[in-house]
């Protein structure tokens, strides 16, 4: 699962979800099926040039353990293939890992490595860098969020040197998806201070692009991998520049300073009326693997009333924000699915938009206009609540105004708080600091929701920022893990579904569509139901074409 932090060109992972994908990773991965209206160039492929595109938020952290924020998890994807990635059809295939077999009711998986990859530095890659991975993420000293998939495994072996075994402690769905996070170097990592890593600043992985350099706060440049096991990317190079306003990000791709963008929507209707644009880019759009939500801190003593929760949710127009703000590029969320997914619950009503009934919920609760100003108050308190959000996302800070005027509707002050991206994610999310935020979330081709809404999962660092917890929610989140039959799955899910239409821990808001511009010079596309960058190492310029030189 990933944090995203919208309106950039990144994937990050809780990007902070999936695993996989190539190019500056995962806010674009699984987001687009269009046409590329380009052909293949006579001349056939050749080497040089590079992609430029842009990121409101800067790189933390490059090892893959750490790396949860966006522009970290975009460099870590391109350098750290895992043993099987996601095809274009969203198929479970080999990366690193040429094959694999199960045994044992399916508990053992036996994975066939690749033979002849090396890691950046030339040595070999192993089997005993998976074991080492395993042993890693699965430590409880390990400060990752992504290691609960790595504790329900039982044992992990070489058996040899391109022979990986695993035996999980019983079956899990993702026991396969698992394998799709990053391998980790065992020779440079084993019994280091991560903190003093060289690796933390610089990548030395196995994968189709290599960091450079990293100018902090200004770029981050990646370059071709020549010794990538399916070939060496055609593409010289990725620059990611950190642009935090989305309408100097506009500026430069008026100006050619980028080949790529994720585009606002008012952005994109100008767009298409503007003629030296559509000289150069192409234009794409497709609903996104990801959802907006209003979330809680219920660690906050007004929000463990339900009510109050409640209240909020029938307080806002859903409609007047996918109208209004995305300007019809969007469609309701009613849960942490997309609408179209097999784990999505269609019987559960979505909270209609019901302000009278809001103001009820919130006189039961207590709350109530008693000196008549228009803002509600409970034992002399005021309901005066800080929502925050990220900078550099106009949709986001737009949604957060409309939020606002619909709860001032209502009795509910809210003074919006717009805080830069790495600052949002290490001081006020990580330490569970806020009162209420509105954030996005990518949604993973796995429905396992254990990360973000497990009891377990709300230690600073992790990805329970809400502080939820509810038992029965934890039972059927082990029932949608630990079990391959899909309609036990699905029942589960369902449940899920259920009790967060009751409970509201998040005003699930929208999943938005992906707006992209793509610059016209770019040849070998190959749009799938895994979007279009899914082989951008395939991708190349012809020579007449390119921009950028060695």
């Amino acid at each position: 699962m990933r944090i995203i932090s919208g309106g950039v060109f990144s994937a990050g992972r809780v990007v902070m979800a999936g695993r996989s994908g190539r190019l500056f990773g995962a806010l674009v991965f699984l987001a687009l099926a269009v046409l590329f209206p380009g052909g293949l160039s006579a001349q056939g492929p050749v080497d040089g040039d590079s992609m430029v595109g842009a990121s409101i938020g800067d790189a933390s952290n490059f090892i893959p353990a750490f790396s949860s924020d966006t522009a970290s998890s975009a460099v870590v994807n391109d350098a750290y293939p895992g043993l099987v990635k996601f095809d274009k059809d969203l198929n479970l295939a080999g990366d690193l890992a040429e094959s694999w077999e199960f045994g044992e009711d399916q508990r053992i998986v036996t994975f066939k490595l690749r033979p002849g990859v090396k890691w950046f530095d030339g040595a070999p890659f192993t089997a005993e860098d998976c074991v080492f991975t395993w042993k890693l993420m699965s430590d409880p000293d390990t400060p990752t969020a992504y290691g609960e998939h790595f504790a329900q495994i039982e044992s992990a072996e070489a058996v040899d040197e391109l022979t990986f075994r695993v035996t999980y402690k019983r079956v899990m769905a993702s026991e396969l998806t698992t394998w799709s996070f990053s391998i980790m170097p065992k020779h440079l990592l084993d019994g280091v201070d991560f903190d003093e890593s060289p690796l933390a600043r610089t990548t030395v992985g196995t994968g189709p692009y290599q960091l450079e350099s990293w100018e902090t706060a200004q770029r981050i440049v990646t370059r071709a991998n020549p010794g990538y096991y399916d070939g060496r990317p055609h593409i010289d190079r990725q620059i990611t520049k950190i642009i935090p306003d989305m309408t100097t990000q506009m500026m430069e791709l008026a100006t050619g300073g980028i080949d790529l963008m994720i585009m606002e929507p008012d952005q994109w209707v100008d767009a298409q009326n503007n003629k030296n644009l559509k000289q150069s880019y192409d234009f794409y759009t497709q609903p996104s693997f990801s959802y907006a939500y209003l979330g809680f801190n219920l660690r906050d003593p007004r929000f463990t009333d339900v009510r109050v929760r409640q209240a909020i949710a029938y307080a806002i127009d859903k409609d007047e924000i996918i109208e209004g703000v995305l300007l019809g590029f969007g469609q309701k969320a009613n849960g942490p699915f997309r609408p179209e997914m097999w784990a999505n619950n269609k019987n559960v009503p979505p909270i209609p938009f019901e302000p009278d009934r809001a103001k009820a919920l919130l006189a039961e609760a207590g709350w109530t206009d008693a000196d008549g100003d228009g803002v509600v108050e409970k034992n002399g308190e005021k309901f005066v609540l800080t929502i925050m959000t990220n900078q550099g996302n106009r949709v986001r800070e737009m949604t957060l105004l409309v939020i606002q005027a619909r709860l001032k509707d209502v009795g509910i002050e809210v003074r919006p708080k717009i805080v830069e991206w790495a600052a949002f994610l290490k001081e006020y999310l990580d330490k569970h600091d806020f009162e209420a935020i509105i954030m996005g979330w990518t949604i993973p081709l796995d429905p396992d929701l254990f990360d973000v809404w497990n009891s377990k999962k709300t230690n600073p660092g992790e990805l329970n920022f809400a502080s939820y917890a509810n038992e029965e929610v934890d039972e059927l989140i082990d029932a949608g893990r630990f079990n391959v039959d899909q309609e036990i799955r699905k029942k589960a899910y369902d449940r899920i579904q259920e009790i967060f239409r009751e409970e509201v821990p998040y005003v699930f808001l929208y999943v938005p569509e992906s707006l992209i511009a793509l610059n016209k010079r770019f040849v070998g596309p190959n749009p799938a139901p895994a979007g279009l960058f899914h082989d951008f190492p395939k991708w190349y310029v012809p020579l007449d074409r390119q921009l950028y030189k060695q």
